[in-house]
């Protein structure tokens, strides 16, 4: 076979997706964040693009921002400019589908590749170090007397600590649509408002406030755990009789069309990167918990964490 005509036969393979993913892929990963930079979704992110090179199963990675309504909009950027890209991979989890009840876009995650889930956490509920109220008691005391004057600070609308928020103030009697609640586009932008005393209260994955609140910088009031978590000396809401759980988790998804070998090649890059070394650091660092899970076992996964947020957030009052 001449060279011109091997060639030809090789990019029509490669289109196909017909070749081993050693004869195709271009190592070049390309990872849409759907928020801003400084929060959860990008330290997830910008650790799993170190991590896939670690693991050396990409050369580069390059990253997109796009926050904004829980992650709908990268996600309609994915969707739309991502098609059939084997390279490509999204970070989300349990706030992109609070959001997407919520808001109702026009795109969804059944039209992106799930690959897995990679980390869980519990919220934690912090207040400036400034701020008059030294305990969730202080906060629920004042929610019940003025409702409107508690500024709740924390990701997009329908985000697990909004949620959260909805569901203590069901709990104490405070209807849950007088919640003053402040979305912001992304941790960073939730975490200046916090510090600047913007906000009454904010909320987040613990990893996000953990080294401000270890500075003094803010006080941790409430984790949104069934038990305190471990190694750190903060009650749960139960404790202090407000029947609220509620965990986050995060994952990443792939490219809509790409083939079912490109499938399981992505789903192969991810795996190797959530086991090297750069990887476990950032478990450790960001105090995550490691909760793996592929496959059509993660698509079902997502299924049924989409229905038991709905249901909660109708019981809560939000839809």
């Amino acid at each position: 076979m001449r060279r011109d005509q091997f060639l030809k036969s090789f990019a029509a393979l490669a289109a196909a997706g017909a070749l081993p993913r050693w004869a195709w892929a271009a190592e070049a990963v390309k990872l849409m964040i759907p928020a801003n930079p400084g929060g959860g979704w990008d330290t997830t992110g910008r650790a799993l693009g170190k991590a896939l090179q670690d693991a050396g199963v990409a050369s580069s990675v390059s990253y997109d921002n796009k926050g904004g309504a829980a992650g709908a909009i990268g996600l309609a950027q994915f969707v739309n400019a991502s098609k059939g890209d084997p390279n490509a991979l999204m970070v989300m989890g349990a706030v992109m589908l609070g959001g997407i009840i919520t808001g109702k876009p026009p795109v969804n995650l059944s039209q992106v590749t799930p690959i897995a889930r990679l980390t869980s956490e519990y919220n934690v509920f912090v207040l400036p170090a400034e701020s008059p109220y030294k305990s969730m008691a202080d906060v629920i005391a004042q929610l019940k007397k003025d409702p409107g004057s508690v500024k709740w600070g924390g990701g997009s609308r329908g985000a697990t600590e909004h949620i959260a928020a909805a569901m203590i103030a069901r709990e104490v009697g405070v209807d849950p649509a007088k919640i003053n609640y402040v979305a912001f586009r992304g941790g960073g932008e939730a975490i200046a408002a916090i510090l600047g005393n913007n906000v009454t209260i904010g909320g987040s994955g613990y990893s996000e406030f953990a080294e401000y609140i270890a500075s003094g910088k803010m006080r941790a009031i409430g984790v949104t755990s069934g038990q305190r978590l471990k190694g750190i000396n903060v009650p749960t809401l139960k404790e202090q009789g407000v029947n609220v759980e509620i965990g986050n988790w995060r994952g990443v998804y792939g490219a809509p069309g790409i083939s079912p070998e490109q499938h399981r090649a992505l789903t192969t890059m991810v795996q190797k990167a959530v086991a090297s070394k750069a990887w476990q650091e950032a478990l450790e660092k960001n105090n995550w918990t490691p909760a793996w899970m592929a496959g059509e076992q993660f698509a079902h996964f997502v299924d049924q964490e989409f229905a038991s947020l709905r249901a909660t957030m109708v019981k809560a009052g939000m839809v």
